[in-house]
């Protein structure tokens, strides 16, 4: 008999404005892999602010979500505008503590990054958990589109020299796996966010949302 998917899913959301020029330092390529104790199959993912997974290592917090969507957004100077020139983005994240339950100071600046941790506890079997994101639903101003493609992020964890478990990357509108996490593992960094400012677009606020998915056999 073959057990269904489980999955849990997080959702960021993404703001663009023609208007300020917003600078970020970029990260170097780093990441925590870290252990769970053994236990009943489960996941925990966090995109942003989260609610604690438990006590350290144990993934053994009350199952649920915390109801949090961050944003991350950019306003683009008119005197730049189109010219190529990428601009980092800024967040509404408050979170700068793991959510694994050591209290490790994973995203020391959660204004310009956030924080996305995924964990897979089980018993046995050899079946590890996939982390996807999805892209697929361009950001809109009325009719007016810019795709997630223009989208990219760098990764970090301070103090860490585990290497790029979540890697950088850029969203391709579409869905994309970013990690494998092996069962009773717990992997977690601090993503920084840039628009590739690639084309002229019409003035306004563009809104769209990317979806964060962690699900296992």
């Amino acid at each position: 008999m073959k057990r269904k998917p489980r999955s849990s899913t997080a959702h960021t959301a993404v703001n663009l404005c023609v208007a300020l020029l917003c600078v970020a330092e970029m990260a170097s390529a780093r990441a925590w892999s870290l252990n769970i104790t053994s236990g009943s199959r489960r996941l925990f993912l966090h995109v942003g602010n989260g609610a604690l997974s438990g006590s350290s290592g144990t993934l053994n917090g009350t199952a649920g979500t915390s109801g949090a969507i961050n944003l991350v957004q950019v306003s683009v100077p008119v005197a730049l505008l189109g010219n190529g020139t990428a601009l980092a983005m800024t967040s509404n994240s408050t979170q700068s503590t793991s959510l694994y339950g050591d209290g490790n100071n994973t995203c020391p600046t959660p204004a310009n990054a956030l924080m996305i941790g995924a964990g897979y506890r089980r018993n046995n079997g050899s079946a590890n958990a996939t982390l996807t994101v999805n892209s697929s639903t361009s950001l809109t101003n009325g009719s007016d589109t810019i795709p997630f493609t223009e989208i990219s992020w760098t990764v970090s964890a301070p103090g860490s020299g585990v290497p790029n478990v979540i890697p950088a990357g850029t969203f391709n509108g579409g869905t994309q796996t970013l990690a494998t996490v092996p069962g009773n593992t717990y992997l977690e960094n601090c993503h920084t966010y840039s628009y590739a400012n690639s084309a002229v677009r019409p003035a306004g606020t563009y809104n769209g949302r990317v979806t964060y998915t962690l699900s296992s056999p």
